[in-house]
């Protein structure tokens, strides 16, 4: 293959991500590199990233470029398209880790003890749902006992009881609506 530039940005930028993804090319990735990593860093400033994050991430992205060139696929996406899509994707996983809670950061020992109305509460609600529940007509306590409890899908309990999944739906939503009014403290 001969080292002449092609006519063309865009041809240029692709010739040189298929030489590195065909031949493993060092200079075709420092052209790229030199190219790409600045815009990339800027484009991750502009969008809200401090400089320093900017900074590694361009680092990561020109990294994955290199080792995921054989992804790369002409016919798809421009070589910018590609890596401005890796740049995106780095930036979020990149805001994704600093929103996640270190270990250490993380409360350790035993729960607080909850607060005695609230057992109360809770346990008292559970109760008159039980009684909601009972007071469902069979076929449509059965289906919500299915769904719930049983955490089948409309279509495995079509599939299980032989009914129309439009009759599934029907049934369950008319029993959920029976529960809605049963539950609730005005009537």
């Amino acid at each position: 293959m001969t080292r002449e530039k092609p006519t063309g940005a865009q041809d240029e930028w692709t010739t040189y991500l298929l030489r590195i993804r065909d031949e493993r090319d060092e200079a075709a990735f420092i052209a790229l590199f030199r190219h790409f990593a600045p815009r990339v860093k800027a484009f991750l400033m502009r969008s809200g990233t401090d400089a320093s994050l900017a900074e590694e991430c361009a680092q990561e992205v020109m990294t994955a470029v290199w080792h995921k060139a054989a992804q790369f696929d002409p016919a798809r996406a421009s070589v910018a398209t590609w890596i401005f899509t890796i740049a995106r994707n780095r930036k979020i996983d990149a805001l994704r880790k600093q929103r996640r809670p270190e270990p250490e950061d993380l409360p350790w020992g035993p729960e607080a003890e909850p607060d005695q109305a609230e057992v109360v509460g809770l346990r008292q609600e559970c109760e008159h749902l039980g009684q909601a529940l009972s007071a469902l007509p069979d076929k449509q306590r059965d289906l919500i006992e299915k769904a719930y409890f049983g955490d089948l899908s409309h279509r495995e309990i079509a599939d299980a009881t032989g009914l129309p999944l439009g009759t599934i739906k029907s049934r369950i939503r008319l029993a959920l609506d029976r529960l809605r009014h049963a539950m609730d403290p005005k009537t």
